[in-house]
């Protein structure tokens, strides 16, 4: 296949502990999964999961034991936080059972859904798509990838981010609303998945704004840290 100018590379998140790479097919978000966090967004009840993505290169992979870089974006004067358990997926499929998702998980890392929360809010009031609020350059921060074969099905982890040292985030997987495999089932209704998805599940209440030279710090116990400064 000849191509009218070179392709960009394929972007991918490095796999803990090993020297490889998870090339990224689509980024998908679930919004509004913690009780808590649907709360501070205005929802009550248990409403059906919503999604909304992602480009692929809007991944910024941050090495174990390194602290990434994220650029202040430009549009925006309230960048928002949200700390979250990332699901990778490494078998596709469509209309997938909630019973059988858990054959479709590849790993779990950390990550920030980094949201625009002045150009959210501004889209949600004209009833317009979420795209700039959500999916700009560098808006999902995220460690390396933890093969489920070495962390087992995660079902509850403590899970928290601090800002400048001060605690801003902090729950535990568990208190998801929808779980790890009723996402899967949920979302595999829309879409037909693919290995390389990464599923950014939703975050949990004390969501805020960061200015540039803050230091975000956090984790999910069993999958380690990610340390992301504003720049």
């Amino acid at each position: 296949m000849q191509f009218a100018f070179p392709p960009q590379a394929v972007a991918a998140v490095p796999v803990a502990g090993r020297n490889e790479f998870f090339p990224v097919h689509r980024i998908y978000c679930v919004g509004r999964n913690y009780v808590e966090h649907a709360k501070e967004m205005g929802a009550t009840g248990r409403e059906a999961p919503f999604f909304f993505m992602k480009p692929a290169d809007a991944a910024l992979p941050v090495a174990q034991g390194t602290i990434g870089e994220m650029p202040y974006p430009s549009m925006t004067a309230d960048l928002h936080h949200e700390i979250e358990l990332v699901v990778a997926i490494g078998k596709g499929g469509k209309n997938i059972a909630a019973s059988d998702a858990q054959q479709h998980v590849w790993g779990y890392a950390v990550g920030l859904d980094m949201t625009r929360r002045d150009l959210q809010g501004e889209a949600k009031k004209q009833g317009r798509p979420w795209c700039t609020g959500k999916g700009f350059d560098h808006s999902a921060p995220i460690g390396p990838i933890h093969p489920v074969a070495e962390t087992g099905q995660i079902d509850r982890a403590a899970i928290h981010l601090n800002v400048n040292g001060a605690s801003r985030q902090k729950s535990d997987i568990e208190k998801l609303i929808w779980n790890v495999s009723e996402t899967i089932e949920h979302l595999s209704k829309y879409y037909e998945l693919q290995p390389g998805d990464l599923i950014f599940t939703g975050t949990p209440e004390g969501v805020a704004a960061v200015k540039t030279g803050d230091l975000l710090e956090g984790g999910i116990a069993g999958l380690g840290e990610l340390r992301v400064k504003i720049v």
